[in-house]
């Protein structure tokens, strides 16, 4: 029986792009012997995995210390790639799917559990964060103006990128959704002069931005909230309101309610810019073959994609009008890179950082699974199975004051030469 099956193994092998060595459970190696990755396997259920493509369970094999793995990332992302058995953004779905969609998301999205999944995952380390992050710790896909960036350099372009966007002036009330540590929220105070409210549901995040804003000396003018969106007060609407790497922790079922509150929290005639990872199939939730899965497990529980035609018709059901729209997902591909290969860099450092809070086995386990997570994603942008898509919507209101479009109904002047001048 092995016998067959090693044949099977050594068959996948010789169709990678890159020379794979397999170390079977007993010590028998397969595949090259000038292998630049190896894997080691402990179990020969793990092994069934690799011949299968399940690159989910493979990749909880190697957090859980079933399988060992030698090699750089970008070599094993380029032989996981291979591996699969199908197209993992199929939009074949059984009818089941959209009758429980809605049902699952609606339960998994409590305030409640909304704040303990965005716990699980940002206060991880703030200091295993900075490792690979950074210095402004923008933990979202950069925006690479110019080919020979840097992602520090990128970074910053993206928060310029989305205040040119927002038309941000001194004095506008900016509100941050979701604002992590403070990157946006900053930019937008210091360099446009806006008065800047954040929130987030991450205790790190917020202790580390109200230190940034006692620090710069920016108390009265910029604040930042442990808050949840739906909690926010609609009396005194914002005239520009930005949204980063939010609306991915929505969840399905409460898109509806997210745009609304958006529209509702917006005064009529201003912007919102949401920027948000959407899914690369019309039906799909998750990327298929367990890599969804695994992420759900061990990195974002409670995560929940859409295509960009989904997102746009719920955020034009709840009245807010889509004036521009920018596909970023290559970018999110070399962000998601240059945050892979500054943690492979850094990975003894961050593994005392994460065992300053955590024993050794869990620490070593958050390690290996943002190892894959990062890379993976990476992988995933570049194969076009998620995108970024940055949506800059209005309120529009008859009677806004526009010098430059008759009609507008709102601040945006229908050019892009704005954002470029």
């Amino acid at each position: 029986m092995h016998s067959l099956f090693e044949k099977k193994i050594e068959s996948r092998l010789a169709d990678l792009p890159v020379p794979v060595a397999l170390r079977l459970p007993g010590g028998r190696v397969l595949g090259s012997a000038q292998s630049l990755v190896t894997l080691a396997f402990n179990q020969w259920s793990a092994v069934s995995t690799f011949a299968a493509g399940k690159i989910g369970a493979l990749a909880e094999a190697f957090v859980e210390n079933r399988v060992q793995i030698e090699g750089t990332m970008r070599d094993l992302m380029a032989v996981a790639a291979r591996l699969l058995p199908g197209n993992p953004v199929s939009n074949e779905v059984h009818w089941t799917h959209h009758l429980l969609r809605p049902v699952r998301s609606h339960f998994a999205h409590s305030r409640e559990r909304d704040a303990r999944q965005i716990q699980f995952h940002y206060d991880v380390s703030d200091d295993f964060y900075a490792l690979w992050l950074d210095p402004l710790r923008v933990y979202s896909c950069a925006y690479f103006r110019d080919a020979s960036m840097t992602v520090a350099q990128a970074q910053q372009a993206k928060l310029d990128h989305i205040c040119r966007k927002l038309m941000l002036r001194p004095g506008d009330r900016f509100l941050d959704i979701g604002a992590g540590w403070g990157g946006l929220l900053m930019w937008a105070a210091e360099h446009y002069g806006v008065d800047a409210t954040g929130i987030t549901l991450s205790k790190n995040q917020q202790a580390h931005v109200q230190r940034l804003i006692e620090q710069k000396g920016l108390q009265g003018r910029v604040r930042m909230e442990l808050r949840d969106y739906r909690e926010l007060d609609e009396a005194r609407p914002y005239d520009r309101i930005a949204s980063v790497g939010m609306v991915e922790h929505v969840g399905y079922a409460n898109l509806p309610l997210y745009f609304g509150k958006m529209q509702r929290l917006l005064a009529p005639g201003g912007l919102a810019l949401n920027h948000g990872i959407t899914a690369g199939g019309l039906e799909n939730d998750r990327v298929g073959a367990g890599m969804g899965d695994f992420i759900e497990k061990y990195i974002f529980p409670g995560g929940e994609l859409v295509h960009i035609s989904h997102m746009l018709k719920v955020a034009a059901t709840e009245g807010l009008e889509m004036v521009d729209i920018e596909n970023l997902r290559p970018h999110y591909a070399r962000t998601l890179w240059a945050w892979s290969d500054a943690l492979e860099q850094h990975l003894d450092e961050a593994r005392r950082v994460l065992q300053a809070n955590n024993d050794a086995g869990h620490a070593e386990r958050i390690l290996r699974a943002y190892r894959l997570y990062l890379a993976g994603s990476a992988m995933g942008f570049e194969q076009g199975w998620v995108a970024l898509h940055q949506m800059l919507l209005t309120h529009p209101a008859n009677g806004v004051s526009n010098q430059v479009m008759k009609g507008a109904q709102s601040v945006y002047p229908f050019n892009r030469d704005y954002i470029y001048r």
